[in-house]
C-alpha cells in the first residue's frame, strides 16, 4: 500500500469546508512511517540537495524531521509555537487556511550561512512554511529546500513557495479532491 492510501481524510475539520489530511494514520503504521522516512532519506541521499541541518515545524515536523535527522546524520532544530522555547527567540506571524498564528526559533539556532532543510507534514496555503523560512533567514540560515509528506497544490501553497524562490519536495499530492 502506498503512502497516500495510509492518510485519513476528515471533512469539515478544523472548520466547515476544510478537508483535513490526517497523517496520524500513516505514522502509527510502522510500514507507513518507514516508507515516509526511507523515501525522504533516499531522495536526499540521491539528489544532491546540500544542507547542514534539518529544521522541523511543530509538531508533526518534529516527528518526520527528527527521524530524518537521524537517518541522514544531520542536526535538528525545532520551530515552535510561542512560549515553548526556553532561550531568546525570534518570532514570525503568518496566515493559516483558517486563521492566523505565530512561530518562534531560538536566536542562536543556526550559524550564519548554515543551509537548512525545512520539514513539515503538509503543505496547504504555505503560510507556516514561509513563516518558518523567514525565521531561518532572520537567524542567518539559508533554506536549501522544503520537504513535506503531503502537498495540496490546489490550495496554492506550493505556488507561493516557488514564487518566493524556494525549492519544494513532497512525497504525495492530493489534487482536486
Amino acid at each position: 500500500m502506498p503512502i497516500r492510501s495510509r492518510i485519513r481524510s476528515i471533512p469539515d475539520y478544523p472548520k466547515k469546508g476544510i478537508l483535513f489530511r490526517d497523517i496520524t494514520t500513516l505514522i502509527k503504521d510502522p510500514v507507513g512511517f518507514r516508507l515516509v522516512i526511507d523515501n525522504l532519506t533516499q531522495h536526499y541521499l540521491e539528489n544532491g540537495v546540500d544542507f547542514d541541518v534539518i529544521v522541523g515545524i511543530e509538531a508533526r515536523g518534529f516527528i518526520i524531521g527528527g527521524a530524518l535527522s537521524y537517518t541522514l546524520g544531520k542536526g535538528f532544530v525545532p520551530v515552535r509555537k510561542p512560549g515553548k522555547l526556553p532561550a531568546d527567540v525570534v518570532s514570525q506571524k503568518y496566515e493559516l487556511e483558517y486563521g492566523t498564528d505565530k512561530i518562534e526559533i531560538h536566536v542562536d539556532a543556526l550559524k550564519p550561512g548554515q543551509k537548512v532543510l525545512l520539514v513539515d507534514d503538509l503543505l496547504a496555503t504555505g503560510g507556516t512554511a514561509l513563516a518558518a523560512a523567514a525565521l531561518v533567514e532572520k537567524v542567518g540560515g539559508v533554506v536549501a529546500e522544503m520537504a513535506f509528506i503531503v502537498n495540496l497544490p490546489d490550495i496554492g501553497g506550493e505556488r507561493k513557495i516557488l514564487e518566493k524562490g524556494y525549492s519544494v519536495y513532497s512525497l504525495t499530492d492530493f489534487e482536486g479532491e
